[in-house]
Formats: structure tokens, sequence, C-alpha cells
């Protein structure tokens, strides 16, 4: 008899804990709620733009040929204000992340749409934020220039 009366009571438990469920996934504030949640964030993805400083984002302006002089040069000065440092050097070598800044620099020598005063801003502030590695961005300078093929 006790062994009956304790399936009755889970069953009876069971039947309670759903009904409580239905009542939470269905009420009516709960629906209001959600909607207005949801529209908070459509509204707010909808009118806000994420600002693009990432590496990848500027080198695929710099790297884009129909990119106009404009976003060219906003690029190259986000890529200076937030990407100019870079590592030290390895003794006498450059450290592999230089490699990205060269190909920059190749890339805005080649660009359709670059003039000089980009070329040479681009330079001057890179010099001057990495004094060490003037050569090499003077080496890369010249074979970018060199590859315009004037």
């Amino acid at each position: 008899m006790d062994i009956a009366l304790l399936i009755k009571s889970i069953a009876g438990l069971v039947v309670v804990l759903g009904i409580l469920i239905v009542f939470f996934l269905f009420s009516p504030g709960s629906n209001k709620k959600k909607k207005v949640q949801t529209k908070k964030k459509s509204y707010t993805q909808a009118t806000k733009e994420k600002p693009k400083h990432e590496l990848k984002d500027l080198l695929a302006v710099i790297r884009n040929k129909s990119s106009t002089t404009e976003e060219l040069a906003e690029a190259l000065e986000a890529m200076i204000k937030y990407h100019g440092k870079i590592h030290p050097k390895l003794g006498l070598r450059a450290h592999p992340d230089f490699d990205i800044y060269s190909e920059v620099i190749l890339r805005i020598c080649r660009h359709p749409n670059t003039n000089k005063d980009i070329i040479v801003k681009f330079d001057k502030e890179l010099e001057k934020l990495n004094p060490e590695y003037k050569r090499e961005i003077n080496d890369s300078l010249s074979k970018g220039l060199n590859s315009r093929g004037f």
C-alpha cells in the first residue's frame, strides 16, 4: 500500500510540474517581453555599425583594387593609429609581422587609386613609429615604386 501511494504522489507531482511548465511557456506577459526585447535588439543592430579597425578589415580595403582614394587614406590612417607599432627586431632580422607592413607598402604603391601624398604620409608615419625598421621600410618602398612600371 505504501508503494502505491508513493507512485501516485510522484505521478501527481509530475502532472503539476507539467502544468506549471505550460503556464510558464505560454503566459501572456512573457510574450510581450520577448517581443519588446527582439524589437530593441533589431533596432540597435540596424543603426549601430561596428568600426572596422581590425587588421584583416584594413587589409581587405587596401587589397581591393576598386577602393577609392578616400577609403584607402582612411584605412592607412587607421592602420597607423591602431596597428602602427611593429614588434621589435629579433637580433638583426625583422620580426615576422613586418611582412604584413611590407605587403601594405607594396600594395599601396601599386594601387590604381593611390597618390604620392598617401604613400609619403604612410611611409613617414610608419618610420616615425618604428625607427629601427627604417631601412626595411625604405627597401619595401623602393620595391613597390619600382614595380609600378612607369
